[in-house]
């Protein structure tokens, strides 16, 4: 079955008549289509890519996507702020303190304290945090590059310069 970009409202229904319903429903609007065509599709592959990692590796190693996204912007920026590294995550400040519990109790990272402030808490990677990333990362790699095999080089660098005007776009709004 041929992918659209309205397939996050079907169900049973074959591609051909979940358009015909957008159309009846949405013709007279005057929207852009396009637009609403390219959020959308942005917004399947997210969750198609997440879920994809999820199964194909992350429950491997029981993680979670919002737990692996800790790991790895850790592991890039080697110890982080608490509060930098929720905004950089882009998950609210409890969120991260559940997730950190979680991963504290794996061995996965260090909590500590700057002297000059105590209630600061900076996360850094645990020795067995490093190795799970250096361990997983390269699979997750892997998937990146097969979920991306059915476009070029070109076409996979467009697709990349095109998500990064997106999310700039966003950010000045």
């Amino acid at each position: 079955m041929e992918s659209s970009p309205y397939s996050w409202i079907m169900t049973k229904r074959t591609i051909d008549e979940s358009e015909r319903a957008l159309n009846a429903t949405l013709g007279g609007l005057g929207l852009d289509y396009e637009a609403m065509r390219a959020i959308s599709n942005i917004y399947l592959a997210a969750n198609a890519v997440r879920n994809r990692v999820e199964s194909a590796i992350l429950k491997d190693v029981d993680l979670t996507w919002t737990a692996f996204v800790v790991l790895w912007v850790t592991w890039i920026w080697e110890e982080m702020e608490a509060t930098a590294l929720a905004a950089e995550v882009r998950i609210s400040k409890g969120t991260l303190s559940g997730v950190l519990g979680t991963l504290d109790s794996r061995g996965l990272i260090i909590r500590s304290s700057r002297s000059e402030d105590k209630r600061k808490v900076v996360v850094s990677l645990s020795p067995a945090g490093k190795r799970m990333m250096k361990k997983i990362f390269p699979k997750f790699n892997a998937e990146e590059t097969l979920m991306l095999s059915a476009l070029s080089s070109k076409e996979v660098a467009a697709l990349a310069s095109s998500l990064h005007a997106v999310v700039k776009q966003i950010q000045n709004l």
